[in-house]
């Protein structure tokens, strides 16, 4: 049996993690004992979670026995002097606003041993992966409250080839994606032998403070308010799962771009991409034709505001806006009208557009992101986590460690990676009920070929 790039579908993979006693690092020098606030966005329900990643690196004979658990342990607490608010504790202050108290308290580390190669993972890296991959990661109770605890917890796995594996968690009320890739940057830097990071670290959340007063300019259809109905937002799951990777490669994209037409060939490869996998998942679903769908687009904004956020911000600075079609209209028209309202969803990354939706959270309260009928969409490929070097050279892979289990069928997120004949593209999770995932292939197979 294959999947959609031809890659054969082998055993599941098993093996055993053997887990050191988790250690907190704390900075290695003392660092300032102060309050941060944080924000409104950095607040948002959706946010309150953390960002898990896995990192595989080979082995590295300039290296020797040197082991990497040791290097990385000792990075982040030099890292820390200068990212001390991830060593800190966030506490809820007057009328339950949430702060970072720098307490130094530390980082939660832990070192483990796997007997298992990177061979035995296959020549592509990426997701979806066997169950036993989550024993490569820190086990955080999903029931831990933000408040209290530790901010960041970092697992280092060695394994039989010499190679290893890093797992970072970070919660996202801390940071963003460019956020946590900038410190990740600053601790492999740290591991190099740098004294100081290539770029400094800013707090200055009060470049993203909602506006006095508030003043909501655009609609925004990705946040559901309707708390006393919470169920009705749900996402409707009727069978069991099916985790699918799909890589979109030259030819794959080349394949795409057939079907565009001519008034929109400037768009990009990220708006081609979700267009068709946005339509493609609405005709599988078989959805009422005068059924509103709806697709949200996670950006990075920082290039956005006037001026731009300054280098060295690590907070959320990100836009998340929402587009509508009617399921009817995205399955019978064309591609390009898919397309069209993609391109128009990617305009809103505006700086307005991000303080709009900060001043309807002062508005309105704190919403919840839309996930009944949803699309949500984020776009990792270009971020360069596969750039964090701590000596053994890039990671093999960087990426996302396994599909959202709390928003099943709902969110994917594009990463890079390589097929097996070593072509560099986007990989996509797609998860969706047993059925509807047969007839999303079906159609990608049509499209595609």
């Amino acid at each position: 049996m294959t999947n959609i790039n031809g890659n054969a579908v082998t055993q599941p993979l098993t093996f055993a993690v053997k887990r050191h006693a988790p250690e907190l690092i704390t900075p290695a020098t003392p660092t300032p004992r102060e309050l941060k606030p944080l924000l409104d966005i950095d607040l948002h329900p959706s946010l309150k979670y953390i960002i898990p990643l896995i990192f595989f690196y080979p082995s590295n004979p300039k290296m020797g026995d040197t082991n990497p658990a040791s290097v990385i342990r000792d990075a982040l607490a030099k890292v820390l002097v200068f990212y001390y608010p991830l060593a800190g504790r966030v506490v809820e202050g007057p009328g339950k606003k949430l702060m970072v108290d720098c307490t130094g308290e530390g980082v939660v580390f832990i070192e483990a041993e796997a007997d298992v190669t990177l061979e035995q993972f296959g020549k592509t890296l990426h997701p979806p992966y066997p169950p036993c991959v989550k024993e490569l990661v820190c086990d955080v109770p999903t029931s831990r409250s933000i408040v209290n605890s530790p901010l960041a917890y970092i697992q280092v796995t060695r394994l039989l080839c010499g190679g290893f594996t890093f797992t970072p968690l970070v919660y996202h009320t801390m940071c963003d994606g460019t956020g946590v890739s900038q410190f990740l940057m600053a601790m492999a830097e740290m591991a190099r032998g740098e004294v100081v990071p290539s770029i400094s670290p800013l707090w200055q959340r009060e470049l993203l403070c909602a506006r006095e007063p508030p003043c909501i300019t655009f609609p925004h259809p990705e946040l559901y308010y309707d708390m006393a109905n919470a169920e009705d937002n749900d996402p409707i799951v009727t069978d069991e799962m099916a985790d699918k990777t799909f890589f979109f490669g030259p030819t794959e994209m080349a394949a795409l771009r057939r079907f565009v037409p001519e008034n929109l060939k400037a768009c990009t490869t990220f708006e081609l991409l979700t267009a068709f996998l946005w339509r493609c998942r609405t005709i599988a679903q078989q959805l009422d034709p005068e059924q509103d769908v709806h697709l949200t687009i996670f950006g990075n904004a920082r290039g956005k505001f006037n001026p731009p956020i300054p280098d060295g911000y690590y907070g959320n600075c990100i836009a998340m806006p929402g587009v509508v079609s009617k399921a009817g209209d995205l399955c019978n028209k064309p591609l390009g009208h898919a397309i069209e309202i993609v391109m128009e969803g990617k305009s809103r990354i505006t700086e307005e557009y991000v303080r709009s939706s900060m001043d309807s959270m002062v508005v309105k309260g704190w919403p919840c992101l839309k996930l009944r009928s949803n699309y949500m969409v984020s776009d990792l490929s270009k971020i360069g986590w596969n750039k964090v070097n701590f000596g053994w050279g890039d990671a093999l892979y960087a990426g996302l460690p396994y599909d959202d289990e709390d928003i099943p069928g709902v969110y994917s997120v594009y990463m890079p990676s390589k097929n097996d004949n070593g072509e560099s593209g986007i990989v996509v999770i797609i998860a969706l009920p047993i059925l509807t995932m047969e007839k999303f292939e079906k159609e990608l197979n049509v499209m595609l070929n």
